[in-house]
């Protein structure tokens, strides 16, 4: 009578790569809103300025600045890209209403 045969093992999973350990301060944590970013770049580094708008004010100011590398934001593209899809998905998809050229998409501070 044959033995059975008994599958091989089971390849080992692939080394765990170091884990960061990540803390935020406390006003970080609280996140800064902006509804406006501004973005700048020369071929070695990309600037995004997040600021936030508010209607009736005529002046506004940049809350928060982000110095990247171009493949960081390449990089920061494609995760933005994918959490994205996953949230509509969960979700639906965002609509971003295309307005008539004649138009402003939301409001503008006034002219100084």
């Amino acid at each position: 009578m044959a033995e059975p045969k008994t599958p091989p093992p089971a390849a080992p999973p692939p080394p765990a790569g170091p884990r960061l350990n990540i803390a935020i301060d406390e006003n970080v944590g609280e996140g800064i809103y902006a509804n406006l970013v501004l973005i700048a770049h020369t071929q070695a580094e990309f600037v995004l300025d997040f600021a936030r708008v508010m209607p009736g004010l005529p002046k506004t100011k940049v809350q928060s600045r982000l110095i990247m590398a171009p493949q960081h934001l390449k990089g920061f593209l494609r995760a933005l890209q994918e959490n994205v899809e996953r949230y509509e998905t969960r979700f639906g998809e965002i609509k971003v209403e295309g307005l008539p050229a004649d138009r402003e998409y939301g409001f503008r501070p006034p002219e100084v």
